[in-house]
């Protein structure tokens, strides 16, 4: 007699999936910067809203969200981690 799956067993591997948009955007994003230092993504072509500068990193949607990920490691607003730095010190 065998035992029944566990849950875990029935899970499969996620693997990141693509939207049907973004697979046909041919749009060419930069990533953009705020005076908190939080990232986004924003058409190349247009002016950036007002409060972002350029990052200097333009592409994909994909290429650009992929960058955002391996340089935004703390997600934390600029204003809160120098307040958090003070009271640390």
């Amino acid at each position: 007699m065998t035992n029944p799956p566990t849950r875990h067993d029935n899970r499969q591997e996620r693997k990141p999936v693509m939207a049907s948009d973004d697979a046909e955007d041919t749009t060419v994003y930069k990533v953009v910067l705020n005076h908190e230092e939080q990232y986004s993504i924003w058409p190349a072509d247009r002016e950036n809203p007002l409060g972002w500068r350029d990052e200097g990193k333009s592409g994909s949607k994909q290429e650009c969200l992929a960058h955002i990920d391996e340089v935004w490691t703390d997600m934390r607003p600029l204003s809160l981690r120098r307040q958090m730095e003070q009271s640390a010190s």
